[in-house]
């Protein structure tokens, strides 16, 4: 993936108000998938769906852990991230694609 596609993914994955939600309650620390849908006022599948745009982006990680009756659990952790968008990044962003040269993505002809 190039580095502007990284950048996009990552606007990509806070642009959301469910996803801002989640990541405000991983901030008190990771937590049971349930329990997260819970307090984001989602379905479980719904919750998957934002989950897996944020754990793309790397904002979040999730980890299955045995509980004591031996039923696997997965608990949700925010994954520490420092973002500041100025026009520096996305010039950076995209000279890093300059360097890596063509993507494989072709144009359509008109």
């Amino acid at each position: 993936m190039s580095a502007s596609e990284d950048l996009l993914q990552l606007l990509t994955a806070l642009g959301h108000p469910v996803r801002l939600r989640v990541l405000a309650e991983l901030a008190e620390g990771r937590v049971h998938v349930s329990e997260l849908a819970r307090r984001a006022g989602v379905s479980r599948p719904l919750l998957y769906m934002h989950l897996e745009r944020l754990e793309a982006a790397r904002l979040v990680e999730g980890r299955l852990e045995l509980s004591d009756d031996g039923k696997a659990m997965k608990y949700i952790e925010l994954l520490p991230f420092d973002l500041r968008l100025t026009i520096d990044t996305v010039l950076a962003a995209l000279r890093a694609d300059d360097q890596e040269g063509p993507t494989d993505v072709q144009e359509t002809p008109r």
